[in-house]
């Protein structure tokens, strides 16, 4: 292998190893009691080194707001409605335990320098939403009416606030059943009666098994 494919390599390892280290630290510490020096040594490197990758904690602190979305994928293939659902109930459960979403939704509350015109996670989730309701739009799964843009916003709405109160009630335990909870009322008007019923809320929709 040619040294600089290992060399870039090497590089890609570093750089995710310092983008989980931030997210460990941000979710324990917040951006402001974040400590540079606490990161890299999570992340095994020196100061040098991660200087190499991000010259400061607020690169960090983007990449992860900025990667939220990619790391969603649900354990089992969808498409429409069904797609929709599973990729809402996959967000909710890994953030029971997954530093980097946990970190990006602390970052958000606490930091609104993370919500601009150029980086605003509420339009990144929006926009997958959106995606995935125009193909159950194309599917004939939506009731006539629907506006999708509008439903999309209240969904990921709705969502950043599930978060909110079962991180404060419940640590998050509970963000699983508020998430289906909020399908439970949301779908009469959004789907026709065929479709719900067919739709699936299991733990496998959501959770590797």
């Amino acid at each position: 292998m040619p040294a600089r494919v290992v060399k870039q390599e090497r590089g890609a390892r570093t750089r995710a190893a310092l983008v989980r280290a931030a997210a460990e630290e941000f979710a324990e510490c917040g951006y402001a009691g974040a400590s540079v020096a606490r990161i890299a040594n999570r992340a095994g490197v020196t100061l040098g080194t991660m200087y190499h990758h991000f010259q400061r904690k607020g690169e960090l602190a983007r990449e992860i707001v900025r990667c939220q979305p990619d790391l969603v994928v649900p354990p089992i293939a969808s498409q429409g409605l069904q797609h929709v659902i599973d990729i809402t109930l996959t967000w909710a459960y890994q953030l029971l335990d997954n530093p980097i979403l946990l970190a990006g939704a602390r970052l958000v509350m606490d930091q609104d320098q993370f919500i601009t015109p150029e980086e605003n996670s509420h339009r990144q989730w929006t926009d997958v939403v959106v995606h995935s309701l125009r193909a159950a739009q194309r599917k004939r799964e939506l009731r006539r009416g629907v506006n999708v843009e509008a439903m999309a916003r209240l969904v990921v709405n709705f969502c950043t606030g599930a978060q909110m109160h079962a991180s404060m009630e419940s640590g998050r335990k509970d963000l699983p059943e508020r998430i289906v909870e909020m399908w439970c009322c949301l779908l009469p008007a959004l789907a026709v009666p065929s479709v719900v019923k067919r739709l699936e809320f299991g733990e496998d929709r959501g959770r590797d098994t």
